[in-house]
């Protein structure tokens, strides 16, 4: 089967300049003339095998640093997928890659047999705790992980709920500074809808519920503004674009029926995000502020959180920002929401990895953290992190304590407001990061709370360093 051609001008024109090296000097190293460097450059022509070979030579990276950034974390799962114990020897990440560059669909097949296997056995394992007499059938995939895996295909964009969020935003005028009071207002008007803040309407955990019967949409009144704002706009978006919303989840042809219905809440949220922060408007209020989440709060009335969601979202084709990826981590670690318009790759299972410092935002709630981070492909990214979340409402309630975490690649890092006072050229300085243990290849961290997979441990008795055990090293 033929190769997939491999078009990452934009990379290799990052990496050039960030070595400090010309158009000219690298054409010359490669052998190649300065016109055929600048097609590649302007993804005019694909990078070929043997250059390939000779960039990872010339730089010392690793080939994966010009993959696709949706292969290279297929290829990441498909590695972690396939060395599991139950299929014996483990495969490495050079194996991984290669079977998704020569067999794309039947590597997404195996993946999509391997995710079925585990939602079978997690209901088998619930099934031997606890009995239940239950018609349905078992799902082929966990919903909510078929859900990511759906977003992430289309980078967290979707071009046509934002554009239809940007219209409405400007015939109606909708204003910043007046934005909750003008969707009351539209809801009243366009659908006689009324709103109220009546907590006995609302059942134990619940934040809102549209009664249809009544015309009236219930808020809890313990919410700030920016969440009962946004809840509004999700109740508009799922009556204004209803039909668009089911056309994109019939098209992305998931596999039940619950995780079509994650889709549309997933659907409803992205737009009431772009008709709060309409697109236009607010990259360029992005640009303006570099990026700075704060001012952008303060300027769309939004939270800190809903901030950093919709700025991992634009990737309009004609006019995008800066590519970053979103996490949403809860205090022990489980991963609330997750999505990447770069190509950070978040492990498939297990907990990110603890030098992430979204972890540390936790002792100190309230504070934007900044990090310069190096994954193992070599990438080195510019994160930031600070803890979000509502207040309980009452004491005898718990708080619910949650981090989000927002970053970049390194050459998009002087765009942004965090990376004033950072030596960006320092890269000794950045903390080595991986995916999560079990996905992370690195042999020397003593932070490891998992021996990696595919690799053979060298348990010893005449010694032992932090972790119980050596990881043996890759030999060609």
């Amino acid at each position: 089967m033929k190769l997939r051609k491999i078009f990452a001008g934009d990379r290799l024109r990052r990496l050039r300049e960030q070595r400090g090296t010309t158009q000219a000097a690298l054409a010359d190293a490669l052998e190649i003339s300065a016109a055929y460097l600048s097609q590649i450059e302007a993804d005019q022509r694909p990078i070929t095998r043997r250059l390939l070979m000779r960039l990872g030579e010339l730089y010392r990276i690793d080939v994966n640093y010009f993959a696709d950034d949706d292969d290279l974390r297929l290829a990441s799962e498909l590695r972690e997928s396939a060395s599991d114990p139950l299929f014996g020897t483990a495969v490495s990440g050079e194996e991984a890659t290669a079977a998704l560059r020569v067999a794309p669909d039947i590597a997404q097949r195996f993946l999509h047999l391997y995710r079925a296997y585990l939602a079978v056995e997690e209901e088998h394992r619930s099934l031997q705790t606890v009995i239940v007499r239950d018609d349905s059938g078992a799902a082929s995939r966990f919903p909510y992980d078929e859900v990511r895996d759906w977003v992430q295909s289309k980078r967290n964009h979707f071009d046509v709920l934002d554009r239809a969020a940007e219209r409405l935003a400007a015939v109606r005028s909708f204003s910043p500074e007046n934005r909750g009071e003008d969707f009351v207002r539209y809801l009243r008007d366009a659908y006689r809808i009324k709103i109220e803040h009546a907590p006995e309407a609302l059942d134990s955990g619940m934040i809102w519920r549209l009664d249809r019967n009544s015309r009236t949409l219930f808020l809890s009144e313990d919410a700030p503004t920016e969440s009962r704002m946004f809840w509004i706009a999700h109740v508009i978006g799922l009556l204004e674009e209803g039909e668009t919303i089911e056309r994109q989840v019939r098209q992305a042809r998931l596999s039940n029926d619950e995780a079509a219905a994650l889709a549309r809440v997933a659907l409803a949220n992205y737009y009431a995000g772009a008709i709060v922060m309409p697109y236009e408007p607010f990259l360029h209020a992005a640009r303006d502020a570099r990026y700075d989440v704060e001012r952008l709060q303060r300027r769309f009335g939004a939270s800190f959180e809903q901030v950093c969601h919709r700025l991992s979202t634009l990737q309009r084709r004609t006019s995008p920002g800066i590519p970053f990826y979103f996490l949403k981590i809860d205090i022990a670690g489980n991963v609330l929401k997750r999505s990447s318009a770069t190509r950070f790759q978040f492990a498939r299972f297990g907990g990110p990895c603890p030098l992430w410092n979204v972890h540390q935002s936790f002792s100190q709630p309230g504070r934007i953290l900044v990090q310069l981070a190096a994954t193992p492909d070599l990438t080195t990214y510019l994160c930031i992190a600070r803890t979000v979340g509502l207040s309980a409402g009452s004491y005898l309630n718990r708080p619910r304590a949650v981090a989000v975490g927002l970053g970049c690649e390194i050459a998009y890092a002087s765009q942004t407001v965090y990376s004033k006072g950072i030596d960006l050229e320092d890269v000794e300085a950045a903390d080595p990061i991986g995916p999560g243990c079990r996905a992370c290849e690195r042999t020397d961290c003593r932070h490891r709370a998992l021996p990696p997979i595919g690799r053979a441990l060298d348990v010893g008795t005449a010694e032992r360093g932090v972790v119980p055990y050596r990881i043996e090293t890759k030999t060609d």
